[in-house]
């Protein structure tokens, strides 16, 4: 997520910060040579000039060279005040070398890693159903069925397709395109006036992926049909009243929300005709991306419409 940029960000200067002060006590008294990795412009002399140098070394410029010239052994500069006659420590050895394993090999991967991260969040295609749309699709229903029986009144079905796309429409979605997607979907209502969870959520899936969708003078019956043969050849063991849930048999549709919507619309504004040309593969996809973590959610003790009949 976005917010893990800036405590990768804090890691890195911490350890900047935690190295910094240990290099000054490591190198802090060798003499400064023009011609010594440890110079004017590169030493543990201040705080800032050893975070100039870690800096250096976790770019891989010459760090080995720095960390030789930080050895045991050197020479001490005169204006130090140190008594002993010679400065550096073997120290350095473990010093360098974990820093530039920390700095190299973890931090800046880890820093990489959450700027790719982002970048495939920001780059993700909406319009691809997955997981994350099922759990929107739960939470907004909760707010219409609070007891969780899994139905809602159907006229709350034009305020729950405002839920982001793909599966709903957007909050700015205009009156007359939600009801021209409450005419595709064709819901079955019972005789309590309510719709059902999986039928709403079957119904949104296709429209949303036009799924075998009757447009053109195509006979639905025949369309919902060949679905229902379709599902029962990726899912051999889904339950009839499953099957029925999903895909409501015609004999059983004694009234259904695409007839109000029809009456709202008017014959004056059609659905433009084109005809539906999606695949059996299509299907297993499609299903096999949404659908699928259904079978996960019957299972699933934290939502709070588990004891419903899902797939």
């Amino acid at each position: 997520s976005p917010q893990a940029l800036p405590y990768v960000c804090l890691l890195i200067a911490m350890l900047f910060f935690i190295y910094a002060i240990i290099g000054m006590q490591v190198g802090e008294n060798l003499n400064l040579k023009w011609a010594s990795a440890i110079d004017q412009h590169n030493n543990f002399r201040t705080f800032f000039q050893a975070l100039m140098l870690l800096f250096r070394s976790a770019t891989g410029e010459a760090w080995h060279e720095i960390m030789l010239a930080c050895l045991g052994g050197k020479e001490c500069d005169p204006l130090s005040g140190n008594t002993e006659p010679e400065c550096g420590s073997q120290f350095a050895y473990l010093y360098f070398v974990s820093f530039i394993f920390f700095c190299s090999f973890l931090m800046l991967n880890l820093f990489v890693a959450v700027i790719m991260d982002n970048f495939e969040y920001l780059t993700r295609d909406s319009s691809i159903l997955g997981p994350h749309h099922l759990d929107e699709y739960v939470r907004i229903w909760a707010e219409y069925d609070p007891a969780a029986c899994g139905r809602i009144h159907y006229k709350d079905m034009y305020s729950l397709l405002h839920m982001c796309p793909p599966l709903g429409l957007g909050k700015r979605c205009p009156a007359r395109v939600a009801y021209k997607r409450l005419l595709r979907m064709d819901l079955p209502v019972a005789d309590d006036n309510t719709v059902h969870f999986n039928s709403t959520l079957m119904a949104l899936i296709r429209t949303a992926l036009d799924i075998k969708i009757a447009k053109g003078g195509i006979d639905k019956q025949q369309m919902d049909a060949e679905l229902r043969k379709e599902m029962m050849a990726i899912w051999p063991n889904l339950s009839q009243k499953t099957l029925d849930l999903l895909v409501t048999p015609h004999k059983c549709k004694l009234q259904s929300m695409g007839a109000g919507a029809t009456v709202w619309l008017g014959c004056s504004h059609p659905v433009p005709p084109r005809a539906s040309t999606f695949s059996s593969r299509h299907l297993r996809t499609a299903s096999f991306s949404l659908l699928h973590p259904l079978n996960q959610l019957a299972h699933h003790p934290t939502y709070p419409y588990s004891h419903i009949s899902y797939l």
